[in-house]
């Protein structure tokens, strides 16, 4: 008998007078899944995830959380999730230790506290008040403070803007462990490499729809197609091309022959094939890439612009 989805969205709108910020969006969540929602600010992902959270109510269209609707059901849902928000602010005074067992007070269960301080960095930091943590200690506490009911669902709705490289990457590393425990994550992000690195699953969410959805290795492969294969020599390629080349894949070479751009689904063949083609030429090497399909990629060739504008 399939399991029921963690989170199930069907024709979701979301209006504000003649605004409509959400337009109609369908996703499902396995449980045990890591779900990104990706797009530029603006597109309609925060207030997607908000709705989910029972934090906002919905136009129109159906959700539901843990088999919960978040509208109706808000406190039973509200005691199942946990939530890190885009910016969490305490009051400057309040100590790290007073803030954890203040949302822990908040649910029906509650985590061991020593142990989650610990896990995220934050025991030694424990009676410090929240004005002198730094960012990234900031945002370690946001997401103990969504993990102290041990939740069923985690929603991390841009986790890491504006952090730099390496709490993003400490950051990265914890919601790693999460992944690893088979909790059921919605993330949002417009980071390319959040979403390549941590979902199993990405929706590509634009002016309030979903206009893509899959793995991200899907989404490379039926957009885009295939990686390339780009070679730059000393001298000139020859002019005769490889044996047994495939005409569905032409090579194409800059005027002066020194460079060329292939299109392969099997690169490391390709590879293998087009480098031992040189050699037996006398064509020195000079340089060689294989170019794979970004969710970048993805986001231009669907939307015609930059997922960061």
């Amino acid at each position: 008998m399939p399991t029921q989805p963690a989170i199930r969205v069907t024709g979701l709108h979301k209006s504000y007078g003649d605004f409509e910020a959400v337009r109609g969006i369908d996703f499902e969540v396995a449980q045990g899944e890591v779900f990104g929602l990706l797009g530029p600010n603006g597109a309609g992902k925060t207030t997607t995830v908000e709705i989910l959270e029972g934090l906002r109510s919905r136009t129109s269209g159906e959700v539901s959380v843990l088999g919960f609707d978040p509208a109706n059901d808000t406190m039973a849902v509200k005691d199942r999730i946990g939530v890190s928000l885009q910016a969490t602010n305490l009051p400057e005074k309040m100590k790290v230790l007073e803030a954890v067992e203040l949302f822990a007070a908040f649910y029906s269960r509650a985590t061991d506290i020593t142990n989650l301080l610990k896990r995220l960095q934050l025991w030694e930091k424990r009676g410090a008040f929240y004005s002198t943590l730094s960012g990234g200690q900031k945002q370690r506490l946001a997401l103990a403070l969504a993990m102290i009911n041990e939740p069923q669902v985690v929603f991390l709705d841009e986790p890491t803007t504006g952090l730099d490289p390496q709490v993003r990457l400490e950051i990265h590393s914890l919601i790693e462990e999460l992944r690893d425990q088979k909790r059921t994550i919605l993330l949002t992000t417009h980071y390319i490499e959040e979403a390549e690195r941590l979902c199993h699953r990405v929706a590509i969410v634009d002016e309030g729809k979903v206009i893509a959805i899959g793995t991200p290795r899907e989404l490379q492969q039926k957009i885009l197609g295939h990686s390339r294969v780009e070679i730059c020599t000393l001298s000139p390629m020859p002019l005769d091309l490889p044996k047994d080349w495939p005409e569905e894949f032409p090579i194409h070479f800059t005027d002066d022959r020194k460079k060329l751009t292939v299109p392969a689904p099997k690169p490391a063949r390709a590879v293998v094939d087009l480098v031992k083609w040189l050699d037996a030429a006398g064509a020195e090497l000079d340089d060689l890439h294989i170019k794979r399909p970004t969710l970048e990629d993805v986001f231009i060739e669907l939307t015609g612009k930059s997922l960061r504008d």
